[in-house]
């Protein structure tokens, strides 16, 4: 069950966290921050079991690859300690959305704890309580995570532009709102901008959810960062004019040969980026990393309702854009390829070029006892 229940939007950053763990007089639940109401509400949502947050996660209400990692541990632990089905849980938790590789992989981590508890004979409380500490864990490691890939990006950027005064390009939301830290691709762009080299943030709409529009804009605006909104299609037109030094992205997946899934409209992007020589840079934790997929093609990607694209804003408030029947074409992600990929940002380190190799062997400086089994 989820009931809700508003924040006042005031003030200069974040007043309310992405998600937290609350104790309550009558048990513990997950609070989220709405996404799905900003810029203008800030609506927290108050899950008291798993079908409440798998709700959550497959209306976007909670969202972004880190994150999702964060809430699948979160959840397992919510149906621990309220005494519910811990295997039914974790295999809801992790095919509540099929691209995003840390839904499971939290999932997972916080299932380990549970199962090693249970086995060495703790009872059900300690065993719900091993696993609430390690989705805090994960919560905590994801924030240590965000401030190195900040730091390892900002480092390439200077590398690859030495000139600084950098115009990013960046699309979907990859900040707070996604990660227990700053973010990814928007840690980057925010490292920059505290070290006054951010000269201009350009921000993808991004359609059909306007995860642009009303999430990095809010992030940006509350940030004092200089940023300006465009049309996904106006993309091309900034890049013929030379106004982009760089693209910064987050990821979903990132295959074994480094083909990387996001939010659709990514792959233009980058094809776009390598016509007229800018960098094509990609954050994400080695979390997103997924060894056990082979390449692109293997990647299962999302395919949303269609009433996203012929419904404005995209959702099921009734106002058409589209003739009634009309068919949508509505995938939640695209792939791009290695070859298009400058670099993969992660908080273990640089790969460039991206190979199948280096991606190995960065993940495997942090990989050991990860938890990574079958559920």
């Amino acid at each position: 069950m989820a009931d809700q229940y508003a924040a006042s939007v005031s003030g200069t950053g974040s007043s309310v966290p992405a998600l937290r763990w609350e104790e309550l007089p009558e048990g513990p639940v997950l609070v989220l921050l709405d996404q799905r109401r900003l810029p203008t509400e800030e609506i927290e949502l108050v899950c008291t079991d798993v079908p409440a947050l798998i709700e959550a996660i497959r209306a976007l209400a909670v969202r972004g690859a880190p994150l999702l990692g964060v809430a699948g541990a979160y959840g397992l632990a919510l149906a621990a300690v309220r005494g519910f089905d811990v295997e039914e849980a974790a295999e809801m938790l992790a095919h509540a959305r099929p691209t995003a590789v840390n839904l499971g992989y939290g999932v997972r981590r916080a299932l380990a704890a549970y199962r090693t508890a249970a086995g060495s004979g703790a009872d059900g409380l300690q065993a719900a309580a091993a696993a609430l500490a390690e989705a805090r864990a994960l919560h905590q490691e994801d924030a240590d995570a965000s401030a190195r890939m900040a730091a390892h990006g900002l480092e390439l950027l200077e590398e690859l532009l030495p000139g600084g005064g950098y115009r990013l390009l960046t699309h979907c939301n990859t900040g707070a709102l996604v990660s227990g830290g700053e973010g990814t691709a928007f840690a980057v762009a925010g490292a920059a901008h505290r070290v006054r080299e951010l000269r201009r943030l350009w921000v993808d709409e991004t359609r059909p959810l306007l995860q642009g529009a009303r999430l990095t804009a809010y992030e940006a605006a509350r940030a004092g960062m200089p940023y300006t909104l465009l049309s996904d299609n106006a993309a091309g037109s900034l890049f013929s004019a030379g106004e982009v030094d760089a693209v910064l992205i987050g990821a979903d997946r990132v295959a074994a040969d480094g083909s990387v899934a996001n939010k659709v409209g990514s792959y233009p992007l980058a094809v776009l980026a390598r016509y007229h020589h800018v960098p094509f840079i990609v954050v994400a934790p080695t979390t997103t990393v997924d060894l056990g997929t082979s390449d692109g093609a293997a990647i299962e990607v999302e395919q949303r309702p269609g009433y996203e694209v012929t419904e404005f804003p995209g959702s099921v408030s009734g106002n058409p854009v589209a003739p009634l029947g009309t068919q949508a074409y509505n995938p939640a992600f695209d792939i791009t390829p290695p070859e298009l990929v400058t670099a993969i940002v992660t908080e273990n380190g640089v790969v460039s070029p991206v190979t199948e190799a280096g991606l190995a062997e960065l993940c495997a400086r942090s990989r050991s006892g990860n938890g990574m089994m079958s559920i």
